[in-house]
């Protein structure tokens, strides 16, 4: 296969001006959580958990966890399936919402690129199981659902990849209950 260029200038241009879209999109309270997901790989334009770039998956991560820290948004990272999707987050959140803490370390080969540069750059990381938050962004397609609240509404940005991988955003919105004579605040 041929060696394909990556522009990382580009794809940190481009990780910004889409996370801060979903934000605005999402319109999330301080406090609130973004769940990333990512492949290295598939930025690369390899095939997902076959070339993990660590150079690629720190820009990533070190672009945009300023921006949630200037917004007050709290950034959960996502680990490959070989630590079962396993989350980075910062402990203060784990305790905040009572989450419980594994016993984890991920690495390039078990937790991938994005949550390895996550354990790097977080202030306090722990690993966690499971959230369950109202935004998340999708680079390679990963498959960050189980880590949302429902109901799911599609995020559209005009940014289709980062770097080779596809990018997809969403954010959630309250269920809507009751029947015809309900009435709902407008979303």
């Amino acid at each position: 296969m041929e060696k394909r260029n990556i522009d990382l200038v580009q794809i940190e241009e481009d990780i910004k001006k889409a996370f801060l879209e979903l934000l605005e999109a999402a319109k999330l309270k301080p406090g609130e959580a973004v769940v990333i997901g990512g492949s290295s790989s598939e930025i690369i334009g390899e095939k997902l958990g076959s070339s993990t770039n660590m150079e690629v998956a720190r820009a990533i991560i070190t672009s945009i966890l300023p921006i949630a820290k200037k917004h007050n948004v709290q950034l959960v990272v996502q680990g490959c399936e070989h630590i079962n999707r396993a989350l980075v987050v910062e402990e203060e959140y784990a305790l905040k919402h009572n989450l419980e803490a594994v016993n984890v370390v991920p690495i390039e080969c078990a937790g991938g690129g994005f949550s390895t540069a996550a354990m790097e750059s977080f202030d306090n990381p722990v690993v966690v199981e499971k959230v369950s938050v109202p935004a998340g962004m999708d680079i390679g397609d990963v498959f960050i659902g189980m880590h949302l609240k429902p109901v799911g509404v599609v995020v559209r940005s005009d940014i289709k990849k980062i770097g080779y991988a596809n990018l997809s955003m969403i954010r959630t919105r309250p269920k809507l209950i009751g029947g015809e004579r309900a009435k709902h605040y407008k979303l």
